[in-house]
């Protein structure tokens, strides 16, 4: 037990704050996995658009 006591003063605060951050971030993760897998879904219903129509708009 006495040799345990170094090691997580030393690295136990990096510890919980990498999986406190970890634990974050995914949330945000599943939403940018969710996006990207409805995007071919979100561009089949997008009419189509040349580059020389888009330029004609601009």
């Amino acid at each position: 037990m006495d040799a345990w006591l170094p090691v997580l003063s030393e690295f136990g605060f990096p510890v919980i704050v990498t999986l406190y951050l970890l634990h974050r971030i995914e949330n945000k993760l599943d939403l940018v996995n969710e996006s990207i897998l409805k995007l071919p879904e979100h561009l089949s219903q997008q009419p189509f658009r040349s580059t020389e129509q888009k330029k004609m708009i601009e």
